[in-house]
């Protein structure tokens, strides 16, 4: 293996090369059946903490969310039911993951995320577990095995808070909701 990696396996439509850097992995470079580079952020290490866990994935390649998936239910209560994922992730500094319902659970099944965004920190190395929420009187929610959440790793640059006396003027001012039409 190379300092600068080498190509891969394929699939059907993209090659992949191994990112490397003195011979260790750090990531794994999707290329186009053209040979134009996709564009991916850094690589995310991500921890099977039981061997039926399902590794993220993205359905397509325009997908803007990856997948999670269901390892078990261990909790049904009412209209709510918790999920394992057996995955823990070590998100890069400076980033979050963020955890989303997926879009056919509300509008097929009245299902969603319990807190409706879910955030892991860069700093959390423990298991992923998602909470579903049922807002009907329905009878289905997600088995093991099935995708039951989508996540999206973005910036999340910390601040410096600073204490005012006033803040500048804008055309809003302190309208509230619905303020602005």
């Amino acid at each position: 293996m190379s300092k600068g990696g080498y190509t891969g396996g394929t699939n059907a439509d993209s090659i992949y090369r191994l990112g490397c850097n003195n011979g260790v992995i750090t990531g794994v470079i999707p290329i186009a059946a053209d040979g134009v580079k996709l564009q991916y952020g850094p690589a995310v290490k991500v921890k099977r903490l039981h061997p039926s866990a399902v590794i993220p994935a993205y359905a397509t390649d325009g997908s803007g969310c990856f997948d999670i998936t269901a390892l078990e239910m261990v909790q049904q209560e009412g209209n709510t039911a918790v999920y394992t994922t057996g995955l823990a992730f070590e998100v890069p500094p400076g980033k979050v993951l963020m955890l989303y319902s997926r879009s056919g659970h509300g509008f097929n099944r009245g299902i969603r995320l319990a807190n409706c965004v879910g955030v892991l920190d860069a700093d959390y190395r423990g298991e992923l577990a998602v909470k579903l929420t049922r807002d009907n009187d329905g009878i289905w929610f997600p088995a093991a095995g099935e995708r039951i959440a989508q996540g999206l790793i973005q910036d999340a640059q910390q601040v410096i808070f600073v204490e005012a006396e006033e803040l500048s003027e804008t055309a809003r001012g302190t309208g509230g909701f619905g303020s602005t039409g």
